[in-house]
């Protein structure tokens, strides 16, 4: 049966704001016909928005693994909490210098933005994102950094990355390390599920709540951030979360399908 108030916030929507692992593709493979799934979303002129907490990789770089499978297009657009963090600093701390605990990748991005980063000095804002580049020296420079009174901000809270095997340690396992040694917490923290990357968004596109719909797997950050922001939620069973699992933990969906390929009944 048909959920006419699916069918209603589909209608109205202009941005479907995609989880990826799990919600679009399971490592290098399609979930369904997610090709032409999104296909007949963009004919419809909803627009794709990748979004993504994974701040140690580029923009580019994820476009290079879309493209590869099939599932970018030319008017889709990757949102990183790297990019969405850059983007905060520009708008709340413009000309501030920033020490980045990141990789070099995230630095280009920083730079291209317009970002102040310094190395040889303390900075008035140090930011912690997901480096998978990480030595000991930089993490000592961070925690002097911050100790000496540097605005502390991290691109998102993830402890844990997916992985092939097993899951592997995300910037908020380098929160929790930073904090055992000085006690200190991130003053702001930018992605999913904070609101973020949304309010980014919304001033981005000179858009309005009811123009987005955020579709993923996880309840206590893709559906918890699409609550944060007042978005329409879709949780997709295709991933990490079950219906079991709603009410356990924060993050509680407008909608629940199967996967993302089931929404072509409601277009």
């Amino acid at each position: 049966m048909v959920n006419e108030k699916l069918k209603i916030a589909v209608k109205n929507a202009k941005y479907f704001l995609l989880d990826m692992d799990g919600t679009v593709y399971l490592g290098d493979k399609l979930i369904g016909s997610m090709d032409k799934t999104l296909e007949k979303l963009r004919k419809c002129g909803k627009k794709i928005i990748y979004l993504t907490n994974n701040s140690s990789k580029s923009e580019q770089k994820y476009q290079e693994k879309l493209k590869k499978i099939g599932l970018f297009d030319g008017d889709d657009f990757v949102y990183t909490s790297g990019i969405a963090t850059a983007e905060y600093l520009n708008e709340k701390y413009k000309g501030k210098t920033v020490y980045l605990l990141g990789t070099d990748a995230l630095k280009k991005e920083f730079v291209k933005s317009g970002i102040n980063l310094v190395e040889d000095k303390t900075p008035d804002i140090c930011v912690l994102a997901y480096d998978t580049e990480l030595t000991y020296e930089k993490l000592c420079k961070f925690v002097t950094c911050i100790k000496r009174g540097a605005y502390y901000i991290a691109t998102h809270p993830d402890v844990n990355c997916p992985h092939p095997e097993v899951f592997i340690p995300d910037a908020g396992a380098f929160i929790k390390l930073i904090e055992a040694s000085t006690g200190l917490l991130p003053a702001e923290i930018i992605g999913k599920p904070f609101g973020g990357m949304g309010n980014n968004l919304k001033k981005r596109l000179n858009a309005e709540n009811s123009d987005f719909i955020m579709v993923g797997d996880r309840l206590h950050t893709d559906i918890a951030f699409g609550n944060a922001c007042g978005f329409s939620t879709i949780l997709v069973l295709s991933g990490e979360s079950t219906v079991n699992d709603i009410g356990k933990t924060v993050g509680k969906p407008d909608f629940i399908l199967d996967s993302l390929n089931d929404i072509v009944d409601y277009i």
